[in-house]
């Protein structure tokens, strides 16, 4: 789903929260596609991808509640792991999750005066600085990549993890984007260049905690759907803690000097719940086409603009 350019001038709370939950035509799933186009019919999205199912459309077991989870095994956090409190938990509409673009004073994040002119230059789809759909500047909008840590911030579903004697592989629903984790005790690199999704280096903490540390990151990209921004200065803190074997907690703390006066947390211990191993994630992919087919039919509509 392209949630990030769905939203309309639309006063119903309850249906934008519909588009951020489904995949439209700007995120290709891997359920069979309903678009296409007749002598008499226009295009039509995609068939939204069904709830309480797998990738391969098989029901997904809630375990019980009454029995005991086993003790987390040592240095390990592989398997795939859903959001606790349902899928919806890691949608991120209003940016950054402990740290919401909500208009409370204890939210308003630490900008330095650079930070908060590039700040009020971004043009989000939702929230208090929201513009419709053919205004924004969100670099996800035409398919770039999130980057990260947005990836961790916006849309953070179901994920899988793997392990190898030198790395940690996180494999993310959303883009189908997949990150690696240096775990082989190598530093990060000095002058590295940019990449979407920066360089990380992990060390176990104790037995059940892994803490990664993320540099390099391209700065064309938001922290988050808000617009939050970030330098190319930018450091990103994640602490994963294996509660026990079928939670796992999930904690991302920004530091970037250059646009904000000291660290905020942008993820806090955020709950995952381990999944069975033949648990199958859904696809969710960019597709330039479908972007452009969801702008002509609704994007631009919505935005009371023509297609360019």
């Amino acid at each position: 789903m392209k949630a990030g350019v769905m939203l309309t001038r639309l006063s119903s709370s309850g249906f934008v929260l519909a588009l951020l939950m489904c995949a439209s035509v700007a995120r290709s799933q891997s359920a069979p596609s309903q678009s296409g186009t007749t002598k008499d019919q226009k295009p039509q999205p995609a068939a939204e991808a069904p709830v309480g199912v797998d990738g391969w459309g098989r029901p997904i077991t809630a375990p019980t509640k009454s029995e005991k989870s086993a003790p987390a095994p040592r240095h390990d956090i592989s398997g795939t792991w859903e959001p606790a409190n349902g899928f919806l938990d890691g949608l991120g509409p209003n940016g950054a999750k402990a740290w919401p673009e909500d208009g409370k004073p204890e939210h308003q994040l630490p900008f330095t005066p650079l930070g908060l002119e590039i700040y009020r230059q971004t043009k989000p789809t939702l929230g208090p600085r929201m513009v419709v759909p053919a205004e924004t500047n969100d670099p996800e909008a035409s398919c770039d990549p999130q980057g990260f840590p947005r990836e961790d911030l916006f849309q953070l579903r179901t994920t899988q993890i793997a392990q190898t004697p030198v790395s940690v592989i996180i494999f993310y629903e959303y883009d189908r984007i997949w990150r690696v984790i240096w775990t082989d005790g190598r530093e990060l690199p000095k002058n590295p260049e940019p990449r979407w999704f920066g360089y990380s280096v992990g060390k176990w903490l104790d037995d059940d905690t892994l803490v990664v540390q993320t540099a390099g990151i391209d700065e064309r990209s938001w922290l988050d759907l808000a617009g939050r921004p970030h330098s190319g200065d930018l450091r990103v803190e994640e602490r994963f803690h294996r509660v026990d074997r079928d939670h796992l907690e999930w904690t991302v703390t920004i530091d970037d000097p250059k646009m904000y006066t000291k660290p905020w947390t942008a993820l806090d211990k955020f709950p995952m719940k381990l999944q069975p191993p033949d648990f199958d994630v859904r696809e969710m992919i960019c597709s330039a086409s479908e972007a452009a087919q969801y702008k002509s039919l609704i994007g631009n509509p919505q935005s009371e603009k023509k297609p360019q």
